[in-house]
């Protein structure tokens, strides 16, 4: 029974601090208060700021509203479906050439004179097969790595 206790209190604890440290969205979706976001739930218009020690495997990011300066912008969640992982250096090619394609749409600018460069997240063999992981997100960051001010969307930077 005791440890019944602990299990408890433990759980609740996950959950207060996960409740206490994620992003706060507006009943549209946007993030309106600075907080974690899980990469697998973002979504189109999603700010947010590079992680200390990004690595080749990202579970949550530092999602700020993007009327605060904010490292990236999330511009696209493109789904892709292949009957099996085509692999690790095929999916980043093709997560670049999908970005691609979406990059002067949103921006108003094509990429190769626009300031923005794409940053791109997408399935590893690990997410792929564990928890079903099939989207490709794509984000725009500045070259220079300065701040971005409010979205970038149709901007022409």
């Amino acid at each position: 029974m005791k440890n019944w206790g602990i299990y408890i209190v433990v759980v609740a604890g996950y959950f207060l601090y996960s409740a206490m440290t994620s992003a706060d969205r507006d009943e549209s979706g946007a993030i309106v208060g600075a907080g974690s976001i899980d990469a697998f739930s973002l979504q189109e218009g999603d700010c947010f700021d590079d992680s200390d020690g990004f690595s080749d495997q990202v579970d949550s990011l530092p999602g700020v509203p993007c009327a605060d300066p904010h490292d990236n912008e999330v511009y696209a969640v493109i789904p892709v479906d292949f009957p099996e992982f085509p692999g690790d250096d095929a999916m980043g090619e093709l997560a670049h050439e999908k970005c691609l394609t979406k990059f002067s749409t949103f921006v108003g600018k094509d990429y190769e004179s626009s300031s923005l460069d794409i940053y791109t997240l997408f399935p590893s063999s690990e997410s792929w097969s564990r928890q079903n992981d099939r989207d490709v997100v794509c984000a725009v960051y500045d070259m220079e790595l300065a701040k971005l001010e409010g979205s970038v969307k149709g901007r022409g930077l």
